[in-house]
């Protein structure tokens, strides 16, 4: 009687070996500088929370003069962190520190410290 073989031959294992390297060749540079594009992630993340919190305090300012804090005169930085009711510029960027806001919008630099990426965010001025 004969006995019927079963499994695979070396040539498909090997094939197989192959495929996956190939496959392993190709999607490794994908994943190997994720560092870059989560940095540039926060920063967008970091000035449009910026700018919605600008908008957000000019609509509440624009109601009542008692809601929401008055910008325009404070720097970029001082008023950032007036609009985002918080004690400092969420860590890892800086601001401007220097520019006096006037009404209306204003470009403020926005700076991450790792990296020195910068991006513009814009806070609305108003009394």
């Amino acid at each position: 009687m004969r006995q019927v073989q079963r499994g695979f031959t070396l040539i498909e294992l090997v094939m197989v070996i192959v495929i996956l390297g190939v496959l392993a060749a190709v999607a490794l540079p994908k994943f190997v500088d994720l560092k870059s594009e989560a940095l540039a992630a926060a920063l967008k993340g970091v000035t449009g929370g910026i700018d919605s919190a600008s908008a957000v305090n000019y609509a509440a300012r624009s109601v009542s003069t008692t809601k929401g804090a008055a910008t325009q005169g404070l720097t970029c930085q001082t008023a950032a962190v007036a609009i985002l009711q918080s004690a400092a510029v969420p860590a890892g960027f800086s601001m401007d520190n220097t520019t006096a806001l006037i009404a209306g919008n204003n470009t403020c630099v926005v700076t991450q410290t790792d990296g020195g990426a910068t991006a513009n965010s814009v806070i609305i001025g108003i009394l």
